[in-house]
């Protein structure tokens, strides 16, 4: 009879530790976003990030922010979840969404690269694991607007000011990360040696980025016909080795404070294939508005300039603004790490779709 009494106590305990894990708990610390928190706590945010939703809801601050003192129930570990990229869920109040169809769709990967060392994306997200061989024999040129002496234009919330070079910057490399995962072979053309992808709502203002380790100039057109020239020499290089190369030029437009404007794209006037691809990118955007938003619609636009960028640049480019860095709604597109991260998410989708011929 102990012997039984025994055996009901060890099944017992078995049965008990799902529930004490679940049950790990941790409180996050200052700027910390989702993402971040299920990182250090070994979680991959792709995985994990819905499930903590669900079991802190009723913890989390607006727009799912996390609150300083706050306990926070972390979700129990599943079967084989190491931790991935942020892709993240944004607030009702902002735009784009993180895209969960390609999750499920994802391919297995053919190439022989499946982990990439990227210092860029920061410390915590260097090691970037190739999920995908969807843009396998694809090359990008991911360039974000303005940087080193230049911050671009500059919004205002409260005391923090907004640089549109920061803001360009950490959407440029969370495509670039997307990029890396579906197999393309991805080129950051501006750089910043201690900035990765961040969490933070408000980014610190530098000076440090630089044209692929060249100082950026302060002349306008010296600016950019030196990442021109960059693109321009690499791609004379990788048009021998990549059947399909892009660039996208990343930017965040200032208008009247009053002016709010959807996410919008220019194309070259030269090239045909620009055009389509800015029409790709913006039929992208007004599927997931009408998914996700359908009341509201989507008025982002698609039109030929003569910038110099585009004009001056080899391969098939897009040029486009996130939105108006002054404007308080469009802002909210910007400061949300998880808007950011969608942004990025639907850009890289934006090129998928490019590559497919659609």
């Amino acid at each position: 009879m102990k012997h039984k009494y025994c055996i009901i106590l060890f099944f017992c305990f078995l049965l008990s530790v799902p529930t004490l894990q679940a049950q790990q708990k941790a409180t996050p610390k200052e700027g910390e976003g989702i993402s971040t928190f299920l990182l250090r706590h070994n979680r991959a945010p792709k995985k994990y990030y819905d499930d903590f939703i669900k079991l802190n809801k009723a913890k989390l601050g607006k727009d799912n922010t996390l609150k300083l003192g706050v306990t926070y129930v972390i979700p129990p570990a599943k079967k084989s979840a190491p931790a991935t990229a942020p892709v993240t869920t944004p607030s009702p109040a902002a735009t784009p969404e993180r895209n969960t169809k390609e999750e499920k769709t994802e391919k297995p990967v053919s190439s022989q690269k499946t982990e990439i060392n990227e210092p860029l994306f920061g410390k915590q997200l260097a090691k970037v694991k190739v999920t995908s061989n969807r843009l396998a024999g694809t090359c990008f040129y991911v360039v974000s607007g303005h940087g080193g002496p230049d911050p671009g234009a500059i919004g205002k919330v409260g005391k923090h000011e907004l640089h549109e070079d920061e803001y360009a910057y950490d959407i440029a490399l969370r495509l670039a990360r997307n990029l890396m995962q579906e197999g393309a072979e991805v080129r950051i053309i501006i750089q910043d040696a201690k900035d990765g992808i961040r969490e933070d709502a408000y980014l610190s203002n530098s000076k440090r980025e630089t044209c692929m380790g060249d100082p950026i100039p302060l002349n306008q057109v010296q600016r950019l016909q030196q990442r021109c020239d960059k693109i321009n020499a690499l791609y004379r290089k990788d048009r021998k080795n990549y059947k399909h190369c892009r660039a996208i030029f990343i930017h965040v437009d200032s208008r009247s404070k009053g002016t709010q404007t959807d996410v919008f794209f220019y194309h070259s006037n030269r090239r045909a294939e620009s055009k389509k691809l800015a029409q790709t990118m913006k039929k992208t955007f007004e599927s997931k508005y009408g998914k996700h938003q359908p009341n509201r619609g989507f008025s982002g636009t698609v039109s030929g300039r003569n910038l110099y960028v585009l004009t001056h640049s080899t391969p098939v480019s897009v040029f486009v603004e996130l939105g108006n860095i002054q404007n308080t709604l469009d802002q909210k597109r910007l400061v949300i790490p998880s808007n950011r991260q969608a942004l990025a998410n639907w850009l890289m989708e934006g090129f998928l779709k490019d590559y497919k011929g659609m």
